[in-house]
């Protein structure tokens, strides 16, 4: 990890920040709670979609875990949380050898990163600073190489991340997951308006999506069909893209109205080929 001092840039709205304030967090300064409270009253479900975001996230990685999944490639990590279990917490519940390396390119991030590094004794956490954008630095790094084994499968986890992420996306995941072992996995949340009623929609996520717009701060939804595209030559689990919330919820009903109040879609893939042989 980086030394000496981090800018945090504090007088300007920061997404990791305002996604802690909206978890019920504490790392986060006036420009967010600023920003995050235009964001309540423009799409007042913020915080449901962002609870049930971490939700998907534990969930998710408890079935990894229990598909036989050791090792975790977290990128997009977000500010560490009190209020719920973070991803290494979840899989070393399950698998208390399991190893996590997390990914952040946030200095926000990275002046939390020790609370992420607090492993199970027979297990294993590792932060690596680098950009999304950048897969083969996250792949080549060393923190990385030394916790986890790629000859071995990996779960590499992208929640709420990819509409956040510019340029080519559908190239960057590909590049992550062309040279992990047969037998890795990828696991998606991603923001969609495609459960709004036309553009102004009054409780639309579009307007949620625009507070970010208005600070600076690029978001871009994409479809179901957009969100598949992901898993293009991966095999794409049962039930597919589904939003999060029903995504294997073990038979729990909601209301069909939850599901515009969360409005992102969730899937996990699994890697079948080797390298050059597919996928």
């Amino acid at each position: 990890m980086a030394d000496g001092p981090i800018d945090l840039r504090t007088d300007v709205a920061h997404p990791a920040r305002m996604y802690a304030y909206f978890l019920g967090g504490k790392d986060h300064y006036a420009a967010d709670r600023a920003a995050a409270e235009q964001a309540l009253q423009e799409f007042p479900a913020v915080r449901v979609a962002a609870r049930t975001n971490r939700d998907f996230m534990a969930h998710a990685t408890r079935f990894l875990v229990g598909q036989g999944v050791r090792q975790f490639l977290d990128i997009g990590t977000g500010i560490p949380t009190e209020q719920s279990p973070n991803l290494h917490q979840v899989a070393q519940a399950g698998a208390p050898e399991a190893r996590v390396v997390y990914v952040d390119n946030d200095p926000i991030v990275l002046a939390h990163a020790r609370a992420l590094l607090v492993s199970s004794r027979e297990g294993r956490t590792a932060y690596v600073q680098a950009d999304a954008t950048d897969p083969a630095a996250i792949l080549a790094a060393p923190e990385l190489l030394r916790t986890l084994d790629l000859t071995q499968p990996v779960a590499v986890s992208l929640f709420a991340l990819l509409h956040f992420v510019p340029g080519d996306v559908y190239e960057m995941v590909k590049a992550l997951m062309e040279p992990l072992a047969p037998g890795s996995y990828l696991a998606i949340s991603h923001v969609t308006t495609d459960f709004d009623e036309g553009p102004q929609d009054p409780d639309g996520m579009m307007r949620l999506v625009q507070v970010y717009i208005d600070r600076s701060i690029a978001v871009h939804p994409r479809s179901r069909a957009e969100v598949a595209r992901f898993f293009d030559g991966l095999e794409l689990l049962e039930p597919g893209v589904e939003v999060i919330h029903r995504w294997r919820n073990d038979g729990i009903e909601h209301p069909p109205s939850r599901d515009k109040q969360v409005s992102l879609w969730g899937a996990i893939g699994r890697k079948t080929h080797a390298a050059g042989t597919g996928r």
